[in-house]
């Protein structure tokens, strides 16, 4: 069998290395990668292609930034070619980025069974432009291969027929947990000076929080003022740093800007936080997997369960309903159990694959 899993940026990389180990187990099948490049800075690609033990895709597309329309379309134009001569048996894609969206297009269009890991979430909020992703790639999917119940039944609601939806669970929780022994090495901590449980970690990257200069005025007012009980780090996402920059909003005594960091360190920097304020959709799972507080900045999330079951809270951007939610979680126990929801067990990979070979 012939399988193309195609990524675009870094969170892609996480979701699909574990899959990428499974398939390595099965000699019949031949697993051939695709970087749109949508995320494209080459040093920290390559340090999580390293974290996570994955090898240089057999693609890369160099698509670089853009509006969503040409990111959207240069890789469709880019990736026709490379999927005729591949002839997949699968085109795997994964998460909501363009890439997603793109591939998926693309893949349909020549005739091409898709499978769409991570499929189902919804955030129920068409401002965002990964919401239209969602929707449109799980229209036109073959298989959807979802991590929790409430993502099966968006799916059903949709009128997706049961037969393409497939539960698998996280696989980004398979990441985390393989991941988790290497990264308790990362000097981290000690090089930014840092004992575990005693500041908070926060990133921000989504459109609607770092392309609106008054949103993201509000959020570091309150990120500045959250400092003042604790250091807040804040590894800054290079699109979110120019926003900063043209804004001219320095940081607070001690809300630190560090740049992007490798998926090693990353992890054991927030593993060991005390809070995390995050308007990444993944970080919200992660969070929730290893037990640690979470604080939503934005008004949704396509990730309910891990506020039923886990340790996430949606708070907005409104200033006094973040430091009134971070008072509430810093004030409370330490450290908190993890509440993994069925499924996040670290296996979905190999269900994935399952479902793949016997497709």
């Amino acid at each position: 069998m012939n399988i193309c899993s195609v990524v675009g940026a870094r969170p892609n990389f996480v979701k699909l290395a574990p899959i990428a180990w499974e398939l390595a187990q099965h000699a019949a099948v031949r697993h051939c990668i695709v970087h749109t490049g949508q995320h494209y800075d080459a040093a920290l690609v390559d340090a999580f292609l390293h974290d996570l033990r994955l090898p240089p895709p057999h693609y890369a597309l160099g698509i670089g930034s853009g509006t969503h329309t040409e990111q959207t379309a240069r890789t469709m134009l880019a990736l026709e070619p490379v999927l005729r001569q591949e002839k997949p048996d699968w085109v795997v894609v994964v998460g909501d980025v363009n890439a997603t969206l793109a591939a998926t297009l693309t893949a349909v269009k020549c005739g091409l069974r898709v499978a769409h890991v991570e499929a189902g979430l919804r955030s129920f909020d068409r401002t965002m432009p990964e919401e239209i992703n969602r929707r449109l790639v799980d229209a036109v999917a073959d298989l959807l291969l979802t991590p929790s119940a409430d993502a099966d039944a968006n799916l059903v609601r949709e009128g997706i027929a049961p037969e393409r939806i497939r539960r698998v669970g996280n696989v980004m929780v398979d990441s985390l947990l393989a991941a988790l022994p290497r990264a308790m090495a990362s000097p981290i901590l000690d090089t930014l000076e840092l004992s575990p449980g005693t500041y908070a970690v926060v990133t921000l990257h989504r459109p609607s929080n770092v392309d609106d200069p008054p949103t993201l005025r509000r959020l570091l007012a309150a990120l500045v003022q959250l400092s003042e009980r604790l250091p807040v780090i804040f590894p800054v996402h290079p699109r979110t740093r120019s926003r900063l920059d043209a804004l001219s909003l320095p940081p607070g005594p001690r809300l630190r800007y560090l740049p992007p960091l490798g998926y090693l360190d990353f992890l054991q920097l927030w593993r060991q936080a005390r809070l995390v304020l995050t308007d990444s959709g993944g970080l919200q799972e992660e969070t929730t997997a290893l037990g640690v507080p979470c604080l939503t900045l934005r008004p949704t999330t396509e990730r309910p369960i891990t506020v039923w079951e886990g340790t996430n809270r949606v708070v907005g951007t409104n200033p006094a309903a973040i430091l009134s939610a971070a008072e509430a979680c810093l004030s409370g126990p330490y450290p908190i159990e993890p509440r993994r929801p069925a499924l996040w067990d670290g296996r979905a990979a190999g269900r994935i694959v399952e479902a793949l070979l016997s497709g």
